[in-house]
């Protein structure tokens, strides 16, 4: 099931996506006429895995491969919904996409074990983790307005095994790999964080990006494709 976060004449609302259409308690909404799309969750925090998979690593000149998790958090300020346009900030020289998988946590919850994760997700989404290059250290380039695009909605049943991706700009393939690719999986690391922070309802946890983040120009379309999930996409303005 895909469920959707959406902003009506009602307020914002929570339901069940198909083909384009929203529903909610019998009610049904269509995208683009009375429903625009919103992140899918309301996120306290975003946690974001990096150096995940080894083809990255050792494109990017990161070092040896962890031997535990990498981290850093992106604030609530980051979250940007699906298609809405992406502003290009005027401060930033080099800014990247990274498409990444992430989970949506479902209920309060800390020190979890790797069997007790999948019971404590709502399921899975896409980010971008937008990064303006130039900047120095994670802080400065990571977690800025709108650094986080989330959605197009959160699937619940995904099955993570071989889950293909791609990231596709203005119709050019620049990210392709699998979920068997990762050193850490998605329930090692949900587990990981836990010991560390309780999660609360709506929190996010990105599991890094493949090989080949890359930059962005103004008038750029990215799409991020995670198999069986959906698609992120936005337009860079």
């Amino acid at each position: 099931m895909k469920l959707a976060r959406i902003a009506t004449s009602k307020g914002i609302l929570t339901g069940e996506y198909d083909d384009g259409r929203v529903t909610v308690e019998g009610d049904t909404y269509t995208v683009g006429e009375d429903a625009q799309l919103m992140a899918p969750c309301d996120p306290d925090a975003i946690f974001c895995t990096g150096r995940n998979f080894g083809a990255k690593i050792e494109q990017m000149g990161e070092g040896d491969k962890p031997d535990r998790p990498d981290w850093f958090i992106k604030p609530p300020h980051s979250l940007h919904p699906p298609e809405e346009p992406i502003e290009y900030p005027d401060w930033v020289s080099s800014f990247t996409y990274a498409g990444e998988l992430a989970a949506v946590i479902d209920e309060r919850c800390h020190d979890l074990s790797v069997d007790e994760v999948d019971d404590a997700l709502r399921g899975y989404t896409i980010l971008n983790d937008l990064d303006a290059y130039d900047q120095d250290r994670r802080t400065a380039r990571k977690t800025f307005d709108g650094a986080a695009p989330l959605g197009p909605w959160i699937e619940t049943e995904a099955n993570l095994d071989g889950m293909a991706m791609e990231t596709v700009i203005s119709g050019e393939q620049r990210q392709s790999a699998t979920t068997d690719e990762m050193i850490f999986s998605p329930e090692e690391i949900v587990a990981f964080l836990s010991e560390r922070y309780t999660f609360r309802p709506g929190d996010v946890i990105s599991f890094g990006s493949p090989a080949n983040p890359g930059l962005l120009e103004r008038g750029d379309t990215i799409e991020i494709t995670y198999e069986g999930v959906g698609t992120l996409r936005n337009d860079i303005v």
